[in-house]
């Protein structure tokens, strides 16, 4: 909206730099590696809110894993956990919405709308996966002006992730944080090295916080 106003006004002086990601397509490369571990997914209540749920009935089904749109409070993640265990011990592989005071299945279809006419979809890079294809989203060329990477020129950059982050490992499922060798140690929530320490959310974060419990 901001970019829409800014275009409006016919600012000259403000630029955003976009690295939103979108959801589906990561869940298709978890679910899709021939390592995968994952049985359940909790869905972020807050991108349903907007997105709705439509796009996830087809997942389920071809993994054959529930999905629970889950808000943010601790008895709503319970009952996110406590649904998908419910669907895990009987054997289902559905999509459950357990936030309904705040999503549908179409979603808010006026941001949607909006979202349409900024974005369009584009490749990127998730921390401590890679590259996922149409995985991300990227202002479209007409809005140029507004885009600092184009603005600025700042597509060389490239960040480097530690070789000692294992984040990719606990994202797939595959290794629990406590496992990683740098967790408790070179990495801690004041000096992440890895997507799953940064945020207070993130799985090491959690481990870190509630260790020795």
């Amino acid at each position: 909206m901001s970019v829409l106003q800014a275009r409006t006004l016919g600012l000259t002086n403000y630029s955003v730099l976009v690295s939103h990601v979108c959801v589906p397509p990561a869940m298709h490369a978890i679910l899709g590696s021939p390592h995968n571990r994952v049985q359940a997914f909790l869905a972020a209540g807050h991108v349903c809110a907007v997105m709705g749920y439509w796009e996830y009935p087809p997942i389920a089904s071809q993994y054959h894993v529930p999905i629970v749109v889950t808000g943010f409070e601790p008895v709503d993640l319970l009952q996110g956990i406590i649904a998908a265990v419910r669907q895990l011990e009987a054997g289902k592989a559905e999509v459950e919405n357990a936030y309904g005071r705040a999503v549908t299945y179409e979603g808010n279809k006026a941001a949607q709308a909006v979202l349409e006419q900024v974005f369009e979809p584009c490749d990127r890079k998730w921390r401590g996966i890679g590259l996922i294809p149409m995985s991300g989203w990227r202002l479209r060329p007409e809005l140029d002006p507004f885009n600092a990477e184009v603005r600025y020129d700042v597509s060389q950059i490239q960040s480097e992730e530690s070789p000692l982050c294992q984040a990719g490992l606990v994202l797939q499922g595959l290794l629990k944080p406590s496992q990683c060798p740098a967790f408790g140690k070179e990495c801690t929530p004041t000096h992440p090295l890895g997507a799953t320490m940064v945020s207070s959310e993130g799985a090491c974060a959690a481990y870190y916080r509630y260790r020795g419990q």
